[in-house]
């Protein structure tokens, strides 16, 4: 889910570990789903897919309990199988898609996301009362804390607890959480600005009235401040349990369950939070009465024994291992799979950029737009059944106020269109241009590579490719004064708005920074600045969609490539799994057990 201070961490792993919510750069070194499927033509999905739909919810949303998933039934044991083992357990920690889904078993924050339906989802208030109030022209916002919200020992949730959250998010040792809420509340060198609370000093502009209230003065209106309250780097942690770096092993929990045991790179095992009482919290259904995290198992290891569905692996799932390309065909074509089967689009944003300080001529750079050959990288990596076409720079699936545009054609010539692109190539001031193309060096993408060079070449493009060491390729693509003309990067919204992707990778030009295409104009600048201050919401994602547009058609800093799509299993057993259209991951908080 990320922004601006981005770990280099997070861009390890997407096809294994999706990062999110957004919230990391994506990484195209992992093997893309449908990458060995060649030829073979897999049935549809059994379950089609439709954007989600994500609305502002009331107070009377924030109530609780959850709405159950159909057919749910209570206790059991469900057991979660994965890769790897969770790197952080400390909320200011925790800045990816992994962590922040565990996080929601122990955890509970101001506001989060309550399902409403399958694909419907509301922002409400989860230790609040309600989703926010805001004032000032957006920048106050006040929370109330509901009654009878508490920590697993028993005492009660406070004020206190929230100020001291927000303010240790500002310590020297937090060096990988959101860094939204600081900003806001001081500057963009907001660890120059305030050291954190352990040294005796607070924050003025959180304000704590009495032990329910908290109010949030900003320094600039920020009308999705609840949305950004509701990432996991903001859950509470107890003022009187902070132990500081040691909260990462041992943290408190306050949603349903409790960590009973962890060994480490192995498993995790929960047990239930007696102080949790479902009837504060609308957003986690809590139906088994046990969890057990698996770890060390490799995507293909887990596909097969969720395909063989046999005693214990009845009951089990996987947040995140995706179906590996050995096997794709297999799980899209076997009927005995469908009610087994999950899929979803990437929700993250993915881009081919140009740099805009070596290709400078926007015909060229508009050609080369016309002429991508979207359909062929398609069948290259699967098919439409492991990969979307997109045609904008924000994300439909975690976008809200979403508006479609297709300026260059992708969707009615997906193959391409190399006349206009000639046309293009005719009218700037060099017909015949030499580009460099970087690309990550897996064996994926030297055949989408191929596919590029040869789409660009019938245009009359001369394509120098530069294949680059996966283990730096993000090092050498984000430098400023790197030699290449066109290289793909992504990034992920942290809530569903524009304000957490357009001002990132439109954002300052830095060494090691996500603005790959160096795009450098202060009438965008300028209008990034004022959206993001806007005090309606609603006004503020309308604007970022037509800013989206208004990008590609006056500057063209990038060709939209191509979209990820997610295909996983879980056990005969498991019930209510559903992979987050947000987080692009399984929710813990539908599955239960059949028992």
């Amino acid at each position: 889910m990320r922004h601006r201070k981005r770990s280099a961490f997070a861009v390890l792993a997407a096809a294994s570990l999706a990062l999110v919510g957004a919230c990391a750069p994506g990484n195209q070194g992992a093997q893309p789903t449908g990458q060995a499927s060649t030829g073979a033509s897999a049935k549809p999905s059994s379950q089609a897919y439709t954007p989600p739909k994500i609305t502002l919810g009331t107070a009377d949303d924030s109530k609780g309990p959850a709405i159950p998933p159909e057919g749910v039934q209570k206790g059991g044991t469900v057991t979660m199988i994965d890769r790897d083992d969770l790197a952080h357990l400390d909320p200011a920690q925790i800045y990816v898609n992994t962590e922040s889904n565990f996080g929601l078993l122990i955890n509970r924050g101001l506001t989060g996301y309550k399902r409403v339906a399958k694909g419907d989802y509301k922002l409400v208030g989860d230790l609040a009362t309600d989703a926010g109030t805001v004032s000032d022209a957006g920048k106050t916002w006040k929370f109330t804390l509901k009654d009878g919200v508490k920590w697993q020992d028993g005492s009660p949730i406070t004020s206190a607890d929230v100020k001291w959250t927000m303010e240790r998010m500002f310590a020297p040792f937090i060096t990988f959480g959101p860094s939204y809420v600081q900003q806001w509340l001081t500057n963009e060198n907001y660890r120059k600005a305030y050291p954190g609370p352990y040294g005796g000093k607070e924050l003025s502009n959180i304000e704590t009235p009495d032990d329910k209230t908290i109010v949030f003065k900003f320094n600039s209106a920020h009308a999705d401040a609840n949305y950004a309250f509701a990432m996991a780097g903001y859950s509470i942690v107890p003022k009187a349990k902070d132990t500081k770096e040691k909260y990462d092993k041992e943290p408190v929990a306050s949603g349903p369950y409790i960590i009973k045991s962890h060994v480490v790179d192995k498993s995790i095992e929960l047990a239930r939070n007696p102080q949790w009482d479902p009837a504060t919290d609308p957003i986690r259904g809590a139906y088994p009465d046990t969890w057990k995290l698996e770890f060390g198992q490799e995507a293909l290891q887990i596909t097969d024994r969720l395909i063989a569905d046999a005693g214990p692996d009845q009951t089990a799932f996987s947040f995140y291992a995706r179906t590996p390309p050995e096997r794709l065909q297999q799980v899209l074509n076997d009927d005995s799979l469908a009610d087994r089967r999950m899929q979803s689009p990437s929700p993250y944003g993915d881009y081919y950029y140009f740099n805009l300080d070596r290709l400078k001529d926007q015909k060229v750079r508009q050609a080369i737009n016309y002429a991508w050959p979207s359909k062929q990288i398609q069948q290259t990596l699967g098919g439409p059944q492991a990969v979307s076409l997109p045609t904008t720079i924000l994300n439909e699936n975690t976008t809200v106020g979403y508006q479609s545009y297709d300026l260059f054609e992708k969707a009615s010539k997906p193959e391409g269109d190399i006349d206009k692109a000639k046309q293009l190539l005719a009218e700037s001031g060099n017909p015949t241009p030499t580009i460099v193309y970087a690309y990550n060096q897996t064996p994926t993408q030297e055949k989408v590579t191929l596919v590029i060079k040869n789409a660009l070449e019938k245009t009359g493009i001369k394509v120098v490719t530069k294949p680059l060491d996966r283990k730096t390729y993000y090092d050498s693509i984000s430098q400023t004064k790197n030699q290449f003309d066109l290289y793909w990067g992504g990034w992920g919204a942290d809530w569903p708005s524009g304000s957490t992707v357009m001002p990132v990778i439109f954002g300052p030009i830095s060494d090691g920074g996500q603005n790959m295409s160096h795009l450098n104009d202060p009438g965008i600048k300028s209008e990034m600045t004022k959206i993001t201050e806007m005090p309606d919401i609603d006004a503020a994602n309308a604007a970022w969609m037509a800013l989206d547009k208004k990008i590609q058609e006056t500057i063209t800093p990038l060709v939209v490539a191509e979209n990820d799509i997610m295909t996983l299993l879980h056990g005969s057993k498991v019930g209510g799994a559903e992979i987050d259209p947000q987080q692009w991951i399984v929710s813990p908080n539908t599955i239960f057990v059949k028992q």
